[in-house]
């Protein structure tokens, strides 16, 4: 076999890129931020002092940088580019057309597909870090989605959840915060025993995910569901079975 360079990469392997937030977290393994979460390399670029407060905002002044580190991914052989904060859903659009690669900013992308999935009359439980910042027009930029088949709810009023992954303190109790996802987790799936299925919205919280399902009893959607899945489509397996 005949292998040809690629102009400008020096290093090859990756089908998955992600830009990173500016943030001051602890990545631990789960986290779409911590290499050891995959069983396949991935390629990683830190977005230089844009944080998840400007994310939240849609400030399209962070879209220059936004494509420039996508660029970057790119040029060194990503071929998929997402991120580690579903608020840049914002910039979804205009990122996929300038790089021109398959790009999936948010975990909410995974929506549509849940609730065609399910029957019409059962519903999707949403966990985010603050269910302030996720309206119906965010919502509906997934595509057409029947907002009253969705329950919110955010971990703004936690407490270690908060200090280590809103307000950045550097130090996370993993046991501690497992504790405040699972128990939001159960809370909603009893105050509506319609929801039928549960998304992980933000990327801090994949690590707990198989916490919830050993609670809840049902699918548990997250950005690691959602980068898996993509790989996937990049690297097929060679079937050797016989009949």
């Amino acid at each position: 076999m005949i292998y040809q360079a690629n102009p400008g990469q020096v290093f090859y392997g990756h089908t998955i890129g992600i830009l990173m937030l500016d943030t001051f977290v602890p990545m631990i393994p789960g986290d779409m931020g911590n290499a050891t979460s995959y069983s396949y390399p991935v390629l990683y670029h830190t977005l230089n002092n844009i944080t998840a407060n400007k994310a939240a905002t849609g400030d399209r002044a962070v879209l220059p940088e936004l494509i420039t580190g996508g660029n970057e991914l790119v040029q060194n052989g990503a071929k998929a580019i997402t991120a580690d904060c579903g608020f840049l859903v914002y910039y979804q659009k205009e990122l996929r057309d300038a790089l021109n690669v398959p790009v999936f900013l948010s975990s909410l992308l995974q929506l549509p597909f849940m609730l065609l999935m399910l029957s019409s009359n059962e519903k999707v439980g949403i966990i985010t870090a603050d269910s302030r910042q996720i309206d119906a027009g965010m919502l509906q930029a997934m595509g057409h989605v029947d907002t009253e088949r969705v329950i919110i709810r955010g971990l703004e009023n936690t407490q270690y959840f908060y200090d280590a992954c809103t307000a950045e303190s550097g130090t996370l109790d993993k046991d501690k915060i497992e504790e405040e996802v699972v128990a939001a987790a159960l809370n909603m799936v009893q105050q509506d025993p319609n929801i039928k299925a549960i998304l992980l919205e933000c990327s801090f919280l994949p690590p707990y995910a198989a916490a919830i399902q050993d609670v809840v009893e049902l699918p548990v959607f997250d950005y690691k569901t959602m980068i898996d899945y993509v790989h996937s489509t990049f690297r097929k397996p060679v079937y050797n079975g016989y009949l």
